[in-house]
């Protein structure tokens, strides 16, 4: 498999799937195949992760229904009972883009950590694949967030794998709580600066680098979220790329 080498991330914070004209059937949005194109394959593989569900084998299905007519070869991972693979590391590296999914992002990483493969997305990071996810599957490759892992009333949370050196804000503009505790953790220091999406939209890294924003609702916007030195925070919208199709 040949790879560019560059490194990409793309969090997104909500708007991976939308419901389609069929009961229970959703379809995947622009935002993923924005991803699956940063691949720069033909017919790219695509691995699924739902831990953050606790690998909720209908939600997975959902996910698998949500590629048909694409290009695309799917298959997933899970760690409940056990791993579904012999070698998770080697089946991330045999990816081409890695889609997580949202759920609660604290006991995703816990499980990561329990069975290593913290290590194993940072090495399938470093060697092309693209990272991908939604809320969870967002904040996850970051310092930290808020996440309503522990309860209906928000928390900041600063335990991420943190290939991305920011905080991140979800659901930003669909979620009251989320903008106002996203402001307080970076004024405190307890999250460092960071950028947030609104629903539909997503964050595009390079490396570590915020490349752009991307959306596929003409009212979504991202953010950089910055601490102002004297106790408080500056926050600027950044206006994204509109995809269609």
């Amino acid at each position: 498999m040949t790879r560019s080498g560059q490194s990409h991330i793309l969090a997104i914070g909500g708007g991976s799937f939308r419901p389609t004209g069929r009961y229970g059937f959703m379809e995947a949005s622009p935002l993923l195949r924005y991803g699956l194109d940063l691949t720069g394959q033909d017919r790219p593989k695509l691995g699924l992760l739902a831990t953050a569900t606790g690998d909720d084998a209908a939600w997975l299905l959902k996910m698998y229904g949500a590629f048909t007519g694409w290009d695309v070869e799917v298959s997933h991972l899970t760690v409940f009972p056990m791993p579904n693979v012999e070698d998770p590391a080697a089946w991330m590296l045999e990816q081409d883009m890695i889609y997580v999914s949202g759920g609660s992002v604290a006991n995703l990483m816990a499980l990561w950590r329990l069975h290593v493969l913290d290590e194993a997305f940072a090495e399938a990071w470093r060697t092309g694949v693209v990272l991908s996810g939604q809320s969870a599957g967002a904040l996850c490759w970051h310092v930290g967030g808020n996440t309503d892992s522990f309860g209906p009333e928000l928390r900041a949370w600063s335990d991420g794998l943190a290939l991305l050196p920011y905080s991140c804000g979800v659901h930003y503009d669909s979620e009251p709580q989320r903008r106002p505790l996203l402001h307080e953790s970076v004024a405190s220091g307890e999250l460092p600066d960071g950028y947030a999406a609104d629903e539909g939209v997503a964050l595009h890294y390079a490396g570590t680098e915020f490349i752009q924003a991307v959306s596929c609702r003409p009212e979504g916007h991202a953010y950089r979220v910055e601490h102002d030195g004297a106790g408080g925070v500056k926050e600027f919208r950044i206006e994204p790329r509109l995809l269609t199709s």
